[in-house]
C-alpha cells in the first residue's frame, strides 16, 4: 500500500535534491525502431539515439511521421514488427511504437455464450431448497403475462392492419379494372401510397412491420419487400435490394416452379428486368395456381407488389425521387404500392419530396395507437387487475414508466422492464414461491419445512401483524408450524380478497375523478395507482379538493358515472364489495325518479319581505343579514341531498379499500420492491459505473486482496486502475515523467530488487511496457489527451467527482 500523496511528493523532493538536473529537454518522437522498450527506457533516462541508430533502414521506408507529444510516443510502448507483402506495401502491426489505427479482420466471429436463466436460480449464492420451483413458477407466470401481452398488441393493431389491407385491395382492384378514360389512365399513373404513423417509439417499429407483413402476405399478396435506409445508399443499391427480395418471394406451394423461372442478371438491375421478370413470374403461376384455399385477393392474376420503407424519414431525397419517378413509369407492368412508416410527422413526405414527385403518388394517412394509450392498456391487463398475482411497489412502478416517458416512448422495452422485474422478484425473495394461483399456493403452504416457516415468520408485515394478536395466539403463530400454515392460508385468501376489491373500487374513483378540472388525482389511471400505492390517498389535498369537485357536478355527469361504475362491478364475476352494486343501482333508480320542478317551487315558495326605504349604509346592512340568512337556513333539494350521498358513498368506499398495499400482512410475497435495482440495470450511468471499476476495482472483481483504505492504492490492483488513481492527484497537466516514477514506485512498493541486478533492469522495462499500456488505455477511454503546450505532459480531462 501507499499513501495518497507520497508518490507524487517523493518524486517532487527527487527533483529538488537535483537527481534529475541532468536530463536534457526531449524531442518530439518519430517512428520509433523495431526495440520500442529499450528505445523508450533511453528516452526516460535522456540517453537519445542518433538518428541513424533509430532509423537504420531510412532507405527502405516510407516517409517517418510525425508526433506532437510525449504521450504520441508512449501510447504504442510496444515492439514494432514491419511485414512486407507482395504487393511492394508496408504494413504496420499493432505493436507499433507509433501512433496510428490499426483495422484488422477478424478470422471469426465470436458467438456470444448466453447463459440460461435457470442457471442463476441453481448457483451457490442462491442457497434455497426450492430454487427450481420458483424459476418453474417464474417461467410459467411469465409466458401467460407474455401471451396476454402479445393478444393485446394484436387487438389493437388489428384495426389498423384491417384498414391498410382494404386500401391495398381497393388501390389493385382499380388496377385490374383497366379502364380506358382519361381519369382513370391518370390514376393509374400514381402509385399507391400508405403513410403509416407510427410515433417515435422506433424499438416497436419491427413488431408491428413483421406481423404487418405476415398479414399481408396471407390476405393480398406474396410479394412483399422490406428496405432501409441504411441498405439503400443509391438506387443501385435499392434495386439490387428490390430484386434480391422479390426473387426470394413464392406462392405457397410452387416455390419449385419458381426456381425455374429466369430470374434478372445480378449485374443489371433495373425496372426493365423487373418488369420482365415479373410477368414471367405471372405468366407461370398465375392462371394455373393450385394449393391452398386463398382468398379474392391472392386469385389475382397479377398480385402486386407491396413496398414497405420502415424508416422514411432516413432515405436519401435523391434516391426517393429517381425510384418514384422510374416506377411510376412502368406501373402498368409492375403494378407497385408503397407503405411509408413515418416516426415523426406526414410533412416529411412534401419536405423530401419535391411537389413534382409527390403528385406521382396517391397518398392516404394510417396512424396507429398512440404509445400512451397503448401503455395504459398494458397496465390495465397486466398490473391493475387480479389475474396476476405479482405486483410491483410505487417505486418500481415510478422506474419503468419514466423510462418509458422520457426515453424511448418503447411498449417492448417496457415489458423487459417488466419481466426483468418478475425476474427479480423470484431470484430474490424466498416466498416468492408463493407468488402464484390462490389454490396453488395453499398447496404449497401444506409442504413448508422448517426453514420456510422461519422465512414467513421473519417478514416484517407479518411481525406487524403477529403483534397485533393476543399473546395466546402470538405463541401459537411462532412455535407450532400448524398453526402457522394454517394462518398463512387464510392470510393469502385475505390477500387475494384486498387486491380484487381495490382494483375495483380503483376503477370507479378513477371514472369518478379522470374528468375533473386541472385532474386533481391525475389524468391516467396509471397515476392514481401510484398516489393509492404510496399513501392513504384520503389524507392528501388532491383528494379534498376533488370531492369538492364532485359535489358540485349535474345530474347527468353523475348518472353517466354511476353507470359506467355499475358496469365495471357487474363485470366481476365473483360477489365482491357486498351489496355495492346494488347500492348503486338504486342511486341510479332514484335519479331517474327524482322531479327537480317541484322541488324549485317549493324552494321559492317564500319570498323575503320587500325592503322599507332607508339611506345607504343601513341598505347594506340589510343587504348582508338577508344574504347570511338565505346561507344559513336555505333547504337543500333532493338532487343536492341524493348528490352528498353519493359523494359520501364513494368516500367510504375509498376509506375501506384503497389502503396501502404495504398494510397487508405477507404482502412481500407477491410485490417487487427492489426499485435500486431496475435502475442500476435499466438506467445505465457509464461514467459511473467506469470511475467505480478503476476507482475501486474490488466492487467488480470481488477479490480479497484488492480491499483498499481510502487514499491508498493496493500495488497488486490492475495497470489501469493504479494510473488512473495516481492521474486523479494530478493537476490539468501531468508530467509523464513523473506519473511514470510514480507508477513504478507503487508498482515495486512491495518487493525487494537489486537496482544493480540484471533481473531489475528488466523488470524496469516490463514496468514500462505496463505503463504505457495503462496511459494508451486511459486516453482511449477519454480521461486524457496530448498536449502541445509541454510536449512531455498530457492534458486531464475529467474533473470532479461522479
Amino acid at each position: 500500500m501507499t499513501g495518497k500523496h507520497s508518490v507524487f511528493s517523493r518524486v517532487s523532493r527527487l527533483r529538488s535534491a537535483g537527481r534529475r538536473q541532468s536530463r536534457p529537454r526531449l524531442h518530439p518522437v518519430a517512428l520509433a525502431p523495431a526495440g520500442g522498450i529499450a528505445t523508450l527506457r533511453q528516452y526516460l533516462t535522456g540517453n537519445r539515439p542518433t538518428k541513424a541508430a533509430r532509423h537504420p533502414e531510412a532507405r527502405l521506408r516510407t516517409p517517418r511521421l510525425r508526433a506532437g507529444s510525449r504521450l504520441y510516443f508512449l501510447q504504442g510502448a510496444r515492439k514494432c514488427s514491419v511485414r512486407r507483402h507482395n504487393t511492394e506495401r508496408w504494413v504496420m502491426a499493432t505493436s507499433s511504437v507509433s501512433k496510428g489505427c490499426f483495422v484488422f479482420k477478424p478470422d471469426f466471429k465470436k458467438r456470444k455464450i448466453s447463459v440460461p436463466i435457470e442457471d442463476y436460480f441453481n448457483n451457490e449464492k442462491l442457497d434455497s431448497e426450492d430454487s427450481r420451483l420458483r424459476f418453474e413458477t417464474y417461467h410459467s407466470l411469465w409466458q401467460r403475462m407474455k401471451s396476454e401481452t402479445e393478444q393485446l398488441q394484436e387487438e389493437l393493431n388489428k384495426n389498423l392492419f384491417d384498414n391498410l389491407v382494404d386500401f391495398l385491395q381497393k388501390s389493385h382492384s382499380d388496377f385490374q379494372q383497366n379502364s380506358k378514360n382519361w381519369h382513370c389512365q391518370m390514376k393509374l399513373r400514381e402509385i399507391p401510397t400508405a403513410a403509416l404513423i407510427l410515433g417515435v417509439n422506433v424499438t416497436d417499429h419491427e413488431l408491428i412491420f413483421r406481423n404487418l407483413t405476415e398479414i399481408i402476405h396471407n390476405n393480398v399478396t406474396p410479394y412483399i419487400v422490406s428496405l432501409q435506409a441504411k441498405d439503400c445508399p443509391d438506387v443501385k443499391h435499392f434495386l439490387q435490394k428490390l430484386t434480391s427480395q422479390l426473387m426470394d418471394c413464392c406462392v405457397d406451394g410452387t416455390s419449385k416452379e419458381m426456381e425455374s423461372v429466369k430470374a434478372p442478371q445480378r449485374t443489371n438491375y433495373s425496372m426493365d428486368s423487373l418488369c420482365s421478370w415479373y410477368m414471367t413470374v405471372t405468366q407461370r403461376t398465375g392462371p394455373n395456381m393450385t394449393g391452398k384455399k386463398r382468398t379474392t385477393c391472392r386469385q389475382w392474376q397479377s398480385p402486386p407488389v407491396v413496398l414497405i420503407l420502415k424508416n422514411m424519414e432516413s432515405f436519401s431525397t435523391k434516391v426517393l425521387r429517381d425510384f418514384i419517378i422510374i416506377s411510376s413509369q412502368h406501373l402498368h407492368e409492375f403494378p407497385l404500392i408503397l407503405i411509408f412508416g413515418i416516426a415523426t410527422s406526414p410533412v416529411i413526405i412534401h419536405q423530401l419530396l419535391p411537389h413534382a414527385v409527390s403528385s406521382l403518388l396517391c397518398i392516404e394517412l394510417f396512424q396507429s395507437l398512440s404509445c400512451k394509450e397503448h401503455l395504459t392498456v398494458i397496465l390495465d391487463k397486466l398490473l391493475l387487475t387480479a389475474q396476476f398475482p405479482f405486483k410491483i411497489s410505487k417505486k418500481a412502478l415510478q422506474v419503468l414508466t419514466n423510462i418509458f416517458l422520457y426515453h424511448d416512448f418503447s411498449i417492448q422495452n417496457f415489458i423487459k422492464g417488466l419481466k426483468l422485474s418478475l425476474l427479480e422478484h423470484f431470484y430474490l425473495q424466498p416466498l416468492s414461491v408463493l407468488c402464484c394461483d390462490l389454490p396453488e399456493a395453499k398447496k404449497r403452504i401444506k409442504f413448508f419445512s422448517v426453514n420456510q416457516c422461519e422465512n414467513i415468520r421473519r417478514l416484517p408485515s407479518f411481525r406487524r401483524y403477529v403483534e397485533k394478536q393476543p399473546s395466546e395466539k402470538q405463541v401459537a403463530l411462532l412455535t407450532s408450524e400448524t398453526i402457522l400454515k394454517e394462518e398463512t392460508q387464510l392470510l393469502l385468501e385475505d390477500l387475494h380478497a384486498y387486491h380484487v376489491n381495490y382494483f375495483l373500487v380503483l376503477r370507479c374513483l378513477y371514472n369518478f375523478t379522470s374528468f375533473l378540472p386541472k385532474y386533481p388525482l391525475g389524468r391516467q389511471i396509471r397515476e392514481l395507482y401510484c398516489t393509492c400505492l404510496e399513501k392513504n390517498i384520503w389524507d392528501s389535498e388532491e383528494y379534498a379538493s376533488a370531492l369538492q369537485l364532485l359535489r358540485m357536478l349535474a345530474k347527468d355527469e353523475l348518472m353517466s358515472i354511476l353507470q359506467k361504475c355499475f358496469e365495471v362491478l357487474n363485470s366481476s364475476t365473483g360477489k365482491q364489495l357486498g351489496s355495492t352494486t346494488q347500492k348503486i343501482k338504486d342511486f341510479l333508480t332514484q335519479f331517474q325518479n327524482l322531479d327537480d320542478s317541484k322541488e324549485e317551487e317549493d324552494a321559492c315558495g317564500s319570498e323575503p319581505k320587500g325592503l322599507q326605504k332607508t339611506d345607504l349604509y343601513h341598505l347594506q346592512k340589510s343587504l348582508l343579514e338577508m344574504k347570511e340568512l338565505r346561507r344559513t337556513t336555505k333547504k337543500q333539494t333532493k338532487f343536492e341531498i341524493l348528490r352528498e350521498n353519493i359523494v359520501n358513498f364513494i368516500d367510504h368506499l375509498v376509506r375501506g379499500y384503497l389502503l396501502p398495499p404495504e398494510s397487508q400482512p405477507l404482502h412481500e410475497v407477491v410485490y417487487f420492491s427492489a426499485a435500486h435495482t431496475l435502475r442500476e440495470h435499466l438506467n445505465a450511468a457509464p461514467r459511473i459505473a467506469l470511475h467505480t471499476a478503476l476507482n475501486n476495482p474490488y466492487y467488480y472483481l470481488k477479490n480479497e486482496a484488492l480491499k483498499s483504505e481510502e487514499g491508498c492504492i493496493p500495488n497488486i490492483a490492475p495497470d489501469i486502475c493504479i494510473a488512473y488513481k495516481l492521474h486523479l492527484e494530478c493537476s490539468r497537466l501531468i508530467n509523464l515523467v513523473d506519473w511514470s516514477e510514480a507508477f513504478a514506485t507503487v508498482v515495486t512498493a512491495a518487493e525487494k530488487v537489486d537496482a544493480n541486478s540484471t533481473t531489475s533492469e528488466e523488470m524496469k522495462e516490463i514496468i514500462h511496457a505496463r505503463f504505457i499500456r495503462a496511459v494508451s488505455e486511459l486516453e482511449l477511454l477519454g480521461f486524457i489527451k496530448p498536449t502541445k503546450r509541454k510536449t512531455d505532459h498530457v492534458a486531464r480531462l475529467t474533473w470532479g467527482g461522479c
